[in-house]
């Protein structure tokens, strides 16, 4: 049996499907199915899926069809060639649904309230999800439609060799004792904390727990987390640009706990099994905060959140979240 799914970006969005290629493939082993599972991913998010042993094809698009056509019109054509038995849009989105249809599958699956006209591409349409319920959940909720099996979420990201590689990246830098990871960068502006609250959370926590502080970030985000680090003092080091994907999920693990806006690395964290303490304010942690037992959010519950706006002139329900009311999460994560 031959399975595609698809499940463009984002890193956070990948990672929640993770335990969902769990439960088909223990479906269709159950069964005596034998199925050959590949998936299609976007380039950014791909690094997650890498080498990942219930994955047998990894097929990789570059995202916009305006620069990259020759490319994925080619990867297109593989796809239908391949003849897959089932197709399942895990993204639900208008640039899924055009893969669904290209790839000419037997059977394309997805939500009859797929956003952006993408289930028009399907030709099996499940019943409407509930946009409250999590996103793991109604991952789940697809994969069990399509014989997947009920059962624990679980994400497999083996980390591999990158565990020693960031060792040695963390004992270059002098960290050798117990360390926290702290988060403060993500896409939306509206997600942001303020850096003079992290500067005081991070040296409250450094001086209190006796742990150092850990930074991570893009590339791009290096300059403004030096200044951070700096401004923090000797407890605190800044590793941004200086980690894949697998290296983050290492780092996570390594640590004794995180703190994080609401971002892709978030999930990375939470799937690693360390324990987050997570800051959320215009969206929904009931739908996409850290999902699992253990984890702390930190919010407002303001009459206006969650807003989903990416853009706001009064972020009050970031704004008022106060540093101790994340030491205060941090003590009831750690015990103490």
């Amino acid at each position: 049996m031959k399975v595609l799914i698809v499940k463009l970006s984002s890193i956070g969005d990948v990672v929640h499907t993770l335990p969902a290629l769990e439960s088909l493939s223990r479906g269709f082993r159950s069964k005596g199915i034998k199925a050959r599972i590949d998936w299609l991913v976007e380039e950014a998010a791909s690094s997650v899926l890498k080498n990942h042993p219930l994955i047998n094809d990894l097929i990789v698009v570059k995202r916009g069809w305006g620069k990259n056509f020759r490319a994925n019109l080619k990867i297109a054509r593989s796809l239908k060639a391949s003849e897959y038995d089932l197709v399942l849009d895990f993204q639900g989105l208008l640039k899924s649904g055009i893969w669904v249809y290209l790839s000419n599958g037997k059977k394309r699956v997805g939500f009859a309230n797929a956003r952006e006209l993408s289930h028009f591409a399907y030709n099996e349409k499940l019943p409407a999800y509930d946009i409250e319920r999590h996103a793991v959940d109604r991952y789940l909720d697809l994969a069990a439609s399509a014989g997947g099996q009920r059962g624990e979420a679980i994400f497999r990201l083996d980390a591999g060799k990158a565990t020693e590689s960031i060792k040695k990246k963390l004992k270059a830098k002098g960290v050798v004792e117990p360390f926290f990871v702290m988060v403060t960068r993500g896409r939306w502006a509206t997600k942001l904390w303020k850096d003079e609250k992290f500067i005081e959370l991070a040296g409250r926590l450094i001086k209190d727990k006796k742990l150092r502080a850990v930074f991570v970030g893009s590339p791009s985000d290096r300059e403004g987390l030096d200044r951070m680090s700096t401004a923090i003092g000797k407890g605190a080091v800044n590793m941004a640009g200086e980690t894949d994907l697998k290296e983050l999920f290492a780092l996570f693990r390594l640590g004794k706990f995180a703190v994080t806006v609401d971002s892709g690395p978030m999930h990375i964290a939470a799937a690693s099994g360390t324990k987050v303490v997570a800051l959320f304010g215009p969206t929904a942690p009931w739908r996409t905060g850290p999902y699992g037992q253990g984890h702390v959010i930190v919010r407002k519950g303001l009459s206006c959140s969650p807003c989903f706006k990416k853009i706001c002139a009064s972020p009050k329900c970031m704004e008022e979240i106060s540093v101790n009311d994340v030491v205060e999460a941090a003590d009831k994560l750690t015990g103490c």
